[in-house]
Formats: C-alpha cells, structure tokens, sequence
C-alpha cells in the first residue's frame, strides 16, 4: 500500500481503571471506522504509568489484548500502544501492533524510566521489533527510549515508519519536541509520538504534543496541548523512497553494534 493513514488518540488515562479506559477508547474507535489503518494510543493507555505491576499485569491472553484484538477485527484497523504485561513471572511495559487480520507483535520497553522507579518494578526487553504491514516497515518503541538514537537508528532503511508511545510529562516537553523531531531527521523516516493529557496518579502533569512528522522533519500532523483529539496523517511511501534516492545520507551512516 503506498499509502497508510494513522491517527493519533492523545486522552486523559483514567488511573488504574482498565474497564474504563476501555470503554472510552470503543467509543473513540467507533468514530475511527473506515477513515484509518493504524490507530496509536499513548503508553499504558489501560493504566496510566502505574508501577503497582504486580496487580495491574495481564498475559497476552488476558482482557485488555484480547479487546482490542477484536475491535481491530471489528473496525478493521491495527491498534498499538502499550500496556502492563506478566509474561512467565516477570512484568514488561510492553507495546503491542495488532491487526485486523489477526496477526499480533509484541515489544518489551528496554529502557526503564529509572527517575519514576520503572526498572524496579518491570523487567527490560532486549529485542527491537519491525512490524511489515500493508507494504510497510514500522519500527515501535516506548517513551524513554526515545532518549538513546542508537536503538531506534535505522540501518539501510529498514523501516520507514517509527512510532513512539508515551507518558511524557509537561517539565520534560522540550525534549520530547526535539527528539521526535531529531528521530525523522536523522533516521530518514516518517514519526509518530503520541501522548496522554491530564494528571496521573503519581500527581505528574501531561498536555500532550502527539504530532506526525515527515523525513524532513515537517510536521504533518498535531493535537492541540492539554486537548483530548484525535487526528489523522495520510503518509505516502514513495515520497519517502524518493527522497532518500535523492538524499542518501543513509550510506554514508557509521556502521556499529549493539
């Protein structure tokens, strides 16, 4: 598919309340039937950034996955974002892309937000996930990896979409800005960073800044601050191939490894 429509869901997380926040996401997803491939939800949108992980963690087979693998079936759209997963005995903050075809993918985090305790409470993955899609490559991460460019570096151009999902609070909104920014520009692929509003449990404070940016570090699309919306993209995949023909500053990239 040269083209791909993804839209943003930027909400307030009703805290530690995963039937409700379920059943405002349906509510949303209605209003998304038939106009969108890919909708992206914040970083635990079930919980919000709860670190009681031992009470709030589900298996993959649990209520909120197999929720939303049946409205993806339903409105016929793939959903990702994260949520808190047990997985043999240990906890993930763990990101998902499930489609309407039934097919799932799954990212452990690998870098725990040590500030707000995560890397006591949840265990890091070690595995970069590219999910092929519609004729695309797309490249799923959580918050704070946004921080370390090694992980995300995008070698020959292996994936031409990266979406990161978050709960990114107002004091740290610079960064957030300039590294999803930073991320389309020297990655040389489209970018998605989507946020929550409102205030957590933990008394932290969020107003958002979910946009979609473009290989030349425009920005395609955005949600007002501290507004709940919704907002789609139509991203073009030969646009983005021919830019990197025209500009392959790929080639000449420092080859390295983890």
């Amino acid at each position: 598919m040269d083209s791909i429509r993804i839209s943003i869901i930027q909400t307030d997380i009703v805290w530690e309340n995963k039937q409700e926040n379920l059943r405002l996401l349906h509510e949303k997803l209605q209003s998304l039937r038939g106009t969108t491939e890919i909708v992206v939800l914040p970083e635990m949108f079930s919980t919000g950034f709860s670190m009681q992980s031992n009470i709030l963690a589900e298996p993959v087979t649990g209520t909120t996955i197999t929720t939303l693998k049946q409205w993806a079936s339903i409105y016929q759209t793939a959903i990702c974002g994260s949520y808190i997963a047990e997985d043999k005995g240990c906890f993930y903050n763990r990101a998902f892309f499930l489609t309407p075809e039934g097919k799932e993918h799954y990212y452990d985090k690998r870098h725990l937000f040590r500030m707000g305790q995560e890397s006591e409470h949840f265990s890091a993955g070690n595995e970069r996930l590219i999910i092929p899609y519609l004729g695309w490559n797309i490249c799923l991460l959580v918050c704070y990896d946004l921080r370390f460019p090694v992980w995300s570096r995008n070698v020959n151009n292996e994936y031409d979409l990266l979406v990161y999902v978050a709960n990114w609070p107002i004091p740290r909104r610079l960064a957030w800005d300039t590294l999803l920014r930073a991320r389309a520009l020297e990655n040389q692929c489209y970018v998605c960073g989507t946020n929550r509003i409102g205030t957590d449990g933990y008394h932290l404070h969020y107003n958002g800044g979910s946009v979609v940016y473009s290989a030349l570090g425009e920005e395609i699309t955005s949600l007002p601050e501290g507004q709940e919306g919704i907002t789609t993209a139509a991203l073009n995949l030969t646009t983005l191939q021919r830019f990197r023909e025209k500009f392959p500053v790929w080639k000449d990239a420092d080859s390295f490894q983890l």
